[in-house]
């Protein structure tokens, strides 16, 4: 694996987070982690896969927060100042369902116009399910609880929140067909 562009978006995302939200960095490490674990049991494309899991929150910068959705924000971000790869871009802003939650902004036509959803169901459900296992602080945890916590976080009747609720089927089912994957493989 040529780790070039890993290296690049580690760099990124840590610029991008690391002093204004630490957590977020902690949480954003944390992803990366488990896609360096995942792609290498997976067999897909691993540089891709870590580069989009370190970056797919740096649209939450302070300095990148223009429509104030992170996906969207990262992605213009990615695409426009630093002329990004086109499927590390387009999985950034679909990361772990993005659409619905832009659909809840009135920004789900504009998402889908700018950045039109990657055709490689394993790559989208691999970072769905490193998202959706690790914790704010970047510990693994499971798919129900990262999803409850993120309720917790936000508010059941939030914007954030009625995402989740619509999310969540499908989130479990990214995740569950990666456990799947992953339980048929040697140890």
């Amino acid at each position: 694996m040529n780790e070039a562009m890993a290296k690049w978006a580690c760099a990124l995302a840590e610029a991008e987070l690391r002093e204004p939200l630490p957590r977020r960095w902690a949480h954003s490490q944390g992803v990366a982690q488990r896609a360096a674990e995942v792609a290498r049991v997976l067999g897909i494309d691993a540089e891709l896969l870590i580069s989009a899991a370190v970056l797919h929150d740096v649209g939450y910068a302070p300095r990148l927060a223009v429509t104030g959705f992170h996906p969207l924000d990262g992605a213009r971000f990615l695409r426009d100042v630093h002329a990004a790869d086109e499927r590390l871009v387009s999985l950034v802003a679909n990361h772990s369902l993005a659409l619905l939650e832009a659909e809840e902004r009135g920004l789900r036509e504009v998402l889908e116009a700018e950045f039109p959803l990657l055709d490689d169901q394993r790559l989208v459900d691999a970072l769905v399910y490193c998202d959706m296992t690790t914790t704010p602080d970047g510990e693994v945890t499971s798919v129900d609880a990262r999803l409850a916590e993120i309720t917790d976080r936000y508010g059941s009747d939030s914007l954030v929140g009625r995402f989740i609720r619509r999310a969540a089927p499908d989130i479990v089912a990214a995740v569950g067909r990666v456990e799947t994957v992953l339980a048929a493989q040697p140890r």
